[in-house]
């Protein structure tokens, strides 16, 4: 079953307290860019049966010496398919996933669980934060599942290589989602070279969430993506530094209704950059209006 691809607190709410037969396995992917602090903040407290979903080790595969294939490089189909059904992933069983960082790495487990052949899957608005500024429960210390059937099966969204990131870009659109200021080429301190892949157009992840982490309404969504050429007929594709914003953004094209399935430059910049004959450019070509 196709669901939509988020769901508030309430709504998770009353189905896990009404329908306790049907309710959906709960996926923790709290995670911060250079911290290990996810699992612990799991184990202080997380949403009633959540297990810890760990960003690194399950939503993506081993990193080269070269840097090929980025930080978070795409997992392996066995791989993925084994963590998926050690954190209890059934094929049949719904999913909703969060995490506390407004979603950016609740929407790499959407994507990659769609990827993969899973569509009935969401993601919490507002993440664990809204869950508990609606006053409901948690629970502490480490949950244990039966282990599900998941099993990965075809998807209806690509994973891309820097070629086809290229031709997105020439021939299509491809969307940076970092922040404006390394699209740039500025303040870069996570990757050892600045800048984007030409003919890209900046639109940030965060800047499609409000300051509580929820994703803007639909209809707003909709009016930024669409400024930066995003019509729901140009081919469209999203990359970022190592493909978690990217994600993010995929998942905003969703919501918005302009686009299922966007593919994702997983490499992404960390990728791109691995390559020295490879172009960089700087500077803006971000969204006029």
């Amino acid at each position: 079953m196709d669901r939509h691809p988020l769901i508030s607190p309430s709504e998770l709410h009353e189905r896990l307290r009404s329908r306790p037969g049907e309710a959906p396995l709960l996926l923790d992917v709290r995670w911060t860019l250079g911290a290990d602090d996810g699992y612990d903040s799991y184990l202080q407290g997380h949403l009633p049966g959540a297990v810890f979903v760990d960003l690194k080790r399950d939503l993506a595969g081993e990193t080269t010496e070269s840097g090929v294939g980025g930080r978070h490089p795409m997992p392996t189909v066995d791989d993925f398919e084994l963590d998926m059904a050690e954190c209890g992933v059934d094929n049949d069983r719904p999913v909703v996933c969060y995490d506390d960082s407004g979603s950016l790495a609740a929407a790499r487990c959407w994507w990659l669980l769609r990827h993969f052949g899973k569509y009935d899957v969401q993601v919490l608005d507002g993440g664990i934060a809204q869950w508990k500024a609606h006053r409901y429960p948690l629970e502490s210390g480490i949950r244990l599942v039966e282990e599900g059937d998941f099993s990965v099966r075809r998807g209806n969204s690509r994973v891309l290589g820097p070629d086809e990131a290229r031709m997105f870009a020439e021939q299509g659109l491809l969307l940076d989602c970092r922040p404006a200021d390394r699209f740039r080429g500025e303040n870069e301190i996570i990757d050892p070279v600045a800048g984007h892949i030409p003919g890209a157009v900046n639109v940030p992840a965060r800047s499609l969430t409000d300051e509580n982490g929820r994703f803007l309404p639909a209809e707003e969504l909709r009016r930024v993506l669409e400024a930066a050429g995003v019509d729901g007929e140009t081919p469209v594709a999203t990359y970022c530094g190592s493909g978690v914003q990217a994600s993010h953004v995929a998942l905003a094209i969703a919501i918005a209704g302009l686009g299922d399935g966007v593919p994702v430059y997983i490499g992404s910049w960390s990728d791109w950059i691995t390559d020295p004959q490879r172009p960089i450019a700087q500077g803006d070509h971000t969204p006029t209006s």
